[in-house]
């Protein structure tokens, strides 16, 4: 029950009001004053209970009993008929000679407002490889450079540093461990994602995974020839997401979100050069001191070492 914010009573109040006047023998003014009330209020409540007992003394729905002026059901039912054939709001409104305001209205209570509502919403699908290396996610993320302290951090719109360009954030996470490296960039071409992808292996080499598998994004560098080769020689299976379903590649692309909040955008820097020093020690502290909800609460290094066998 939603009490209004006024209320004097609630339902116990009402009902000791009530025991006071039936059981104690108050007089019906004494108990309106005990309650805080007037004494009409405490009648009503008096008459009330004679007529349906407890349940009676619950609010009431404010709801009118009637509304002559509702729309129709058959309306409300043409209207949502028509919206199921991805029609728009005006386009509804002519159909049926009605206002503009009223069919966006209905929409809104229906949940059709916006056209996506009309589309199911896909399973989710969750996976996770048994060990570490059998799936490395691969993404990357365009980051406008720095020139000073921007609006995201000042508030203020008319301190966008424009002309400074951009540099691109390349992530790799381990789909069993979510052991993490990253890099900052100059661009997302293909001869920087083949350095990146090398580097990324040997890191993760140096941490006792082997990688057998990569999954990417549909990006030109990883449509490439020239990255497919790259794969090829390592010995990895490429695998890429569904065209325009980034949800495929969904631990990269939490990944860096992570990294935008807690990193990128966790404190202000001065400069380009300021941020891309800071990532390397984040680095660090996201893989070896931070929980991962996605892991039980373990760290990525304390997964690693569990998967691997090395517990101590």
């Amino acid at each position: 029950m939603n009490v209004h914010q006024n209320a004097r009573m609630t339902v116990h109040g009402r009902l000791l009001l009530i025991r006071r006047v039936r059981d104690r023998g108050w007089r019906v003014e004494t108990a309106a004053l005990a309650a805080g009330v007037s004494v009409r209020t405490a009648y009503k409540w008096l008459a009330r209970w004679r007529a349906g007992g407890e349940g009676a003394l619950r609010d009431r729905s404010s709801a009118p009993a009637r509304s002559p002026r509702r729309l129709p059901a058959e309306v409300t039912a043409a209207i949502e008929r028509l919206r199921r054939q991805r029609l728009t709001g005006p386009q509804i409104a002519r159909r049926l000679g009605r206002p503009v305001a009223t069919v966006g209205l209905v929409l809104r209570r229906l949940g059709l407002g916006r056209l996506a509502a009309l589309e199911p919403r896909p399973p989710v699908i969750r996976y996770q490889r048994a060990g570490p290396g059998e799936l490395l996610h691969i993404a990357t993320k365009k980051l406008a450079r720095l020139a000073g302290v921007g609006h995201r951090i000042t508030g203020n719109r008319r301190d966008t540093r424009r002309g400074a360009g951009w540099e691109i954030l390349h992530v790799a996470i381990d789909d069993a461990a979510r052991l993490a490296y990253s890099e900052i960039l100059p661009d997302e071409r293909k001869a920087s994602a083949i350095a990146f992808l090398d580097r990324a292996l040997g890191w993760f080499a140096r941490h006792g995974v082997t990688v057998e598998r990569v999954m990417t994004d549909n990006g030109s560098a990883y449509r490439s020839h020239a990255f497919r080769r790259a794969c090829a020689d390592a010995g990895l299976r490429h695998l890429r997401t569904r065209p325009y379903t980034p949800r495929t590649n969904g631990k990269a692309e939490r990944f860096i979100q992570t990294c935008l909040r807690e990193w990128a955008y966790a404190r202000p820097y001065a400069s380009s050069s300021e941020r891309s020093y800071a990532i390397d020690p984040w680095l660090h502290h996201y893989n070896h001191h931070r929980p991962h909800a996605g892991i039980n609460a373990l760290t990525p290094a304390a997964r690693l070492n569990n998967l691997l066998g090395n517990d101590s």
